[in-house]
């Protein structure tokens, strides 16, 4: 098993930044990747960044993209999310999780473990 903890959210304003962690523990050699996905009150989870943890392979969605950077920490087994110029619209439970294959690291549905998420909130 793979046990996943993210830290590091919390209340900003807009524009301001966050970053989150996300330590890795257990059997993490069986994970290919990792992605941080987020799930706003009253949507469904969108995959927001991913990354490889060998390679240069990055993913982000659309709504992110120039805002937010993934970066890892391999010999920590740790994983980053840089949240610059936020949004209200970011305002959202952000959770870490792993896959165990490349399949799809863009969709929700290709994660295999998950943290047990924290909370971002972006005032306006």
């Amino acid at each position: 098993q793979v046990q996943l903890v993210e830290s590091g959210g919390g209340l900003v304003q807009a524009g301001g930044s966050l970053r989150l962690s996300c330590a890795a523990s257990g059997r993490t050699e069986i994970t290919y990747a990792m992605g941080w996905i987020r799930q706003a009150p009253g949507k469904e989870r969108e995959v927001v960044a991913a990354i490889r943890w060998s390679g240069s392979s990055t993913y982000y969605a659309d709504s992110v993209k120039g805002r937010f950077t993934i970066s890892r920490d391999n010999a920590k087994n740790t994983v980053y999310l840089q949240m610059n110029s936020l949004k209200p619209e970011d305002t959202a439970v952000y959770y870490c999780a792993a896959t165990r294959t490349l399949v799809s690291t863009s969709t929700v549905q290709g994660y295999d473990y998950w943290g047990q998420g924290t909370q971002v909130t972006v005032s306006s």
